[in-house]
């Protein structure tokens, strides 16, 4: 399948709407800690400057129930300028509205508008078509570049291509998409799959459609729990989704059919409490003391899934290996990103905390390709039809 392109598009004195993924992550004093995603679009707000097109940028920023100065994208807004530099970037004060139209309306070349974060109104996680025609009623072209959020079914997403006159996607998008249809079709093999996180719930369709196309699965962070405990080892008070432990019998069972080898924790860091007071063991998976969880992979762990790695052609990361925001739980996050910087193979890494611990890592310049979307990257995965993604496919492709 093939999007329609931002470079298909007339864009000269043409009114562009560009949705980013601007949700980045802010400090303490609400400064900007990691600008990856506003740099990731920079390449198709270039383009459409070039082209003579007049843009009005639109973004969320965290998940606010009401308007609060805490999440708003004027932080996002300084960074731009200093990023494009000889751009001015007219802030508005609010998401839609009179002053916010004739701010659009009144746009010259050389200018870009920002719309304030787009979830202070109500109507765009309810996919409002009401709140869609009034951001649709300020251009002439939509361009999707946020595909962090293309899963959801959003205002600023999917109910606003039924009312432009020109939709289509941005190379940010453009590149996320394409990764992701290659490395379902045509990865090379031995193709390892690398899961973690906290829950199967998240992961398990991926787990179903992955199985069939690749040659090992390693498994780790808290969703591991559930796996250990389908084999009947004791986990003490780790983290365990006890509805699926079915589901992942059934996984085990299936990747051995179809000969896919699966690696799960052999030793674990344990504690008694998530804390940075609090005492740790390195345990087997067979010894985890009752009253203690584990919170990262052991050493013994980090070795084997390193050995696994070592012929890999192709490998597949989403979720950390531990509760790595504490570092005395860290290790083993880290060292599966050296891991797999360090290696020879197509490295693909999903969004989220997966791009979080690269970071950290300092690995981030030697991956193939970072997703900017956790959750969007692994429906991708999934096989699963994204709907801000659907409109922007060409219809002969569809068809």
């Amino acid at each position: 399948m093939q999007l329609i392109s931002v470079k298909d598009v007339e864009l000269s004195n043409k009114k562009t709407l560009i949705r980013c993924d601007f949700n980045v992550p802010q400090d303490e004093f609400g400064n900007i800690s990691d600008d990856r995603r506003i740099k990731s679009v920079i390449p198709t707000i270039r383009y459409c400057l070039d082209q003579g097109a007049k843009i009005i940028l639109a973004s969320h920023l965290g998940r606010p129930k009401e308007v609060n100065n805490k999440y708003s994208l004027e932080p996002v807004a300084k960074r731009l300028e200093r990023l494009l530099t000889n751009i001015e970037v007219i802030m508005a004060k609010n998401v839609i509205g009179n002053d916010t139209k004739e701010l659009a309306a009144n746009l010259k070349h050389g200018q870009i508008l920002l719309l304030e974060n787009l979830r202070f109104e109500k109507g765009e996680t309810k996919n409002d078509e009401n709140l869609a025609k009034d951001l649709a009623s300020m251009c002439d072209v939509y361009v999707n570049d946020a595909f962090g959020v293309c899963h959801r079914a959003h205002a600023s997403v999917e109910a606003i291509t039924k009312f432009v006159k020109v939709s289509c996607a941005g190379f940010l998008l453009q590149k996320e998409f394409n990764f992701g249809q290659q490395l379902l079709k045509s990865a090379a093999r031995p193709f390892v799959a690398v899961v973690g996180g906290s829950k199967v719930s998240g992961k398990l369709q991926a787990l179903h459609n992955l199985l069939p196309k690749i040659d090992k699965l390693i498994i780790g962070g808290g969703m591991a729990f559930t796996f250990l405990k389908a084999q009947g080892f004791n986990i003490g008070n780790s983290i365990v989704e006890e509805e699926l432990i079915e589901d992942a019998k059934q996984i085990i069972a299936n990747a051995k059919e179809l000969g896919v080898k699966l690696y799960l924790p052999v030793d674990v860091i344990a504690a008694q409490s998530f804390s940075n007071d609090s005492v740790i063991k390195k345990v087997s998976v067979q010894e985890i003391p009752n009253g203690w969880m584990g919170l990262d992979i052991g050493p013994a762990s980090s070795i084997l899934f390193k050995e696994v790695l070592n012929d890999a052609q192709t490998i597949w990361w989403n979720g950390p290996m531990g509760v790595f925001e504490m570092e005395k739980f860290s290790k083993g996050s880290l060292k599966m990103s050296h891991y797999i910087s360090d290696s020879y193979a197509t490295s693909v890494a999903g969004g989220g905390d997966t791009a979080d611990v690269i970071n950290r890592a300092g690995d981030a310049d030697d991956f193939s390709f970072i997703s900017t979307g956790g959750g969007a990257s692994l429906e991708l995965i999934e096989g699963k039809e994204l709907p801000a993604i659907k409109p922007l496919i060409l219809k002969d492709e569809f068809e």
